[in-house]
């Protein structure tokens, strides 16, 4: 008997070289092994007699090998290796390409099933490279490759799906008896097969109903943990202490009065759920979403004003220096006039603000100012956790863009927060997303915070135009970025890479600029921007470019969050299709913020259809959430989250799709905790859960 943990290494018939390949997709024990599903199958299973096969179709045959030689093909420089298949309806060719091991294999009156797709030749059907399987009662139950359906798996080079069932199989028959971490209550409520009959039909399905069930039993169970843990989050949050902050409503319109802009309705409604939140006395943890451009990060300073009015610090995080100083500029001109001390504080930088004039100061002056209180709202970077930065009385904690910070970093910041404070509250924590997050992933993955969506724009924001751009029409479209800046407009030129890259076609930031500044454009002011410059450095083109001294700016991703610049009316993208659609919408909506009709321009030098119908959806969405579903749907919730994400089990990321599966594990998971929140009654739950914590969370 083989038990999960079982290496490889000890198993009987596998040998060094079989070993090394299943370690490429980090495959070592029977647990790895096992649970390496297949992602599609075959349909083997109906035997067809010889006479009734026909062309192009997907069959199966069972006969005698009547004769098996192999040739070799000089003019193509191959072997071919030929067999003759006969049943009692008739003979049938087989034809495989350089296999020529294949003839020692078949002997001549051996009883084989071959399965694959029918070909045509000179009035002759035959087998082109079919799987075959020798069939001997004697020493085999049910075949694995033929006559059923055929679990098809992820390959790596020089192991096949063949190889894989050909160890899957034996192990799967000696493995002991898997605990069922799934309790059987919850199993009775949703109609889940046991793990082990969901094991043995995952891998070798008697029908595809059977199959369909064992993979959404193994998706189920983990969404369900993801849910166990995301509710346990939210009932050790709602346990704990934190400010009750006051505020008067008079107040809240006094300072919404003398914004230099009138507040939408919907940035209204989600201040007013912000406010209450507060009020409460408990921990708020709420994501505010919205599209680009839509206001948070001035609903959030709203809301840090209103806090730092009552005694308490707020504290801005934001995932880039670029962007934590962007904060810093915008919420030090907005509150111009108010008694309140703004830092900004980066691993690279730091300034001090005090009704809005705006200083340089060394770090362990801005660290003294907030130890002290005499700093009230503080914007930087991971640094504001990582240096020795003691907040003196931290209210509120805004965390923006917070998927760029990953679920372990979200998971552990208030708690990292509350170490750091003099008071031992903890602060209200509020995420915020440019990124429009389709409703299964925040139900999923961010079902431990309450919502507030910004579902409309600013009055008198015009739609950009946004155009998918031919090679043929790149000057085209040079011509028109020239004609623009030429009327005082500035240009975002955005590059998939830093430098060249012998792997990906794709343009490099320094070839684009040297190519931009020395043929293209030599006439105009191009500077250039990556993630690789020093700090000051990026600060310092970032202000020139603001303040118009460049006319183009050259960069790589850095500028895909938070930049504003009002002047800026065209937005183009070199190599668009190696970008996701969200990373494009978030892009585009760099420009189209001052009174100037604005332009995306999509370069792609794909010829592929699918380029072209992915690039459109980017033209036809009405907003940021309906285009965040496309791009899900495309490229699935691993890549639409990005790395950050990875602690989750593959599984369940591809479940994420599924809101149905995910409603219902988000269900189960409340009557268990409900139920029994310490797992007592459910010690295997609890192990699942807590290594799953560990992977997730990095606790």
């Amino acid at each position: 008997m083989f038990s999960l943990n079982t290496q490889l290494i000890h198993i009987r018939g596998i040998g060094p070289k079989y070993l090394r390949k299943l370690e490429k997709l980090k495959i070592e024990t029977v647990r790895d092994l096992i649970f390496h599903f297949p992602f599609r199958y075959e349909d083997f299973s109906k035997i067809t007699s010889i006479m009734e096969l026909e062309p192009n179709e997907q069959a199966t045959v069972q006969g005698f090998v009547r004769d098996i030689g192999v040739r070799q093909s000089w003019r193509k420089r191959m072997f071919i290796t030929e067999a003759t298949v006969a049943d009692q309806s008739g003979a049938v060719r087989a034809i495989w390409f350089n296999q020529p091991f294949i003839a020692s294999i078949l002997r001549r009156g051996s009883l084989v099933n071959l399965a694959g797709k029918i070909g045509w030749d000179e009035d002759e059907i035959y087998f082109s490279n079919p799987v075959y399987e020798i069939i001997t009662d004697e020493r085999q139950g049910q075949p694995r490759h033929t006559a059923r359906l055929v679990p098809i798996y992820p390959e790596t080079k020089g192991l096949t799906s063949k190889a894989l069932r050909f160890v899957i199989k034996p192990i799967l028959d000696a493995l002991e008896l898997l605990p069922d971490s799934i309790p059987k209550e919850v199993r009775a409520r949703t109609k889940l097969p046991e793990i082990n009959d969901a094991m043995q039909h995952i891998h070798f399905p008697p029908s595809i109903e059977d199959a369909d069930a064992a993979k959404r039993r193994f998706a189920f169970e983990e969404l369900f943990i993801v849910q166990l843990i995301n509710v346990e989050e939210k009932l050790k949050l709602a346990q704990e202490k934190a400010a009750t902050i006051q505020w008067d409503i008079e107040r809240v319109k006094q300072i919404i009065g003398v914004l230099p802009f009138e507040l939408t309705f919907a940035q209204k409604r989600s201040l007013w759920e912000i406010l209450k939140d507060i009020k409460q006395g408990k921990p708020m943890n709420r994501l505010l979403e919205g599209d680009v451009g839509s206001g948070k990060t001035v609903v959030a300073a709203v809301a840090a004003l209103l806090v730092s009015e009552r005694g308490h610090q707020a504290a801005f995080m934001a995932p880039t220096e670029v962007l934590a100083y962007q904060h810093f500029k915008t919420i030090s001109d907005l509150f111009k006039g108010f008694d309140c001390g703004i830092a900004l504080l980066t691993s690279g930088q730091q300034r001090l603000a005090f009704s809005g004039l705006e200083a340089q100061s060394k770090k362990a002056n801005v660290i003294k100012e907030i130890d002290a209180g005499r700093v009230h709202i503080i914007i930087g970077t991971h640094a504001l956790i990582q240096e020795k930065v003691k907040f003196n009385k931290l209210g509120l904690a805004v965390i923006d863009e917070q998927h760029r910070f990953g679920v372990s970093q979200r998971a552990r910041l208030a708690r990292d927060w509350q170490k750091t404070a003099k008071t031992k509250y903890y602060p209200h924590l509020l995420s915020m997303s440019a990124t429009p997050i389709p409703r299964t992933l925040s139900l999923a993955l961010f079902g431990d915070l309450d919502i507030s969506i910004i579902d409309e724009l600013p009055k008198g924001r015009q739609e950009i135009i946004t155009q998918i751009v031919a090679p043929a029409d790149r000057q085209n479209a040079y011509d028109f970025i020239r004609s623009e800046v030429q009327k005082g407009q500035q240009v975002f030129i955005i590059c998939p890479l830093i430098e060249d890259s012998p792997h990906l076609e794709a343009k490099s930031v320094t070839e684009q600029y040297e190519k931009l500044k020395n043929s293209v454009f030599p006439d105009l002011r191009i500077v250039m921007l990556h993630g690789q410059m020093k700090p000051k450095e990026k600060e310092r083109i970032m202000n020139e470019f603001r303040s118009r001294d460049h006319d183009v700016l050259v960069s790589t991703s850095v500028i895909e969050v938070g930049v504003d610049v009002p002047n800026a009316t065209i937005m183009m993208i070199e190599g668009a299709d190696r970008f996701g659609l969200a990373q494009l919408y978030q892009f585009r909506g760099r420009v189209g913020r001052g009174e100037y009709q604005s332009h995306c321009f999509l370069f792609t030098d794909s010829p592929a259809v699918s380029t072209h119908q992915r690039l459109r959806a980017l033209l036809i969405a009405k907003n940021g959430f309906e285009l965040a579903q496309k791009d899900l749907e495309i490229r699935g919730p691993g890549e639409f989250l990005g790395t950050k994400q990875s602690g989750i089990p593959d599984l369940a990321m591809k479940a994420l799709k599924n809101l149905d599966l995910v409603k219902l594990a988000r269900t189960e998971a409340v009557k268990i905790i409900q139920k029994d929140q310490r797992f007592k009654k459910y010690p295997l739950l609890k192990t699942r859960v807590e290594e799953l914590r560990k992977r997730v969370y990095q606790e």
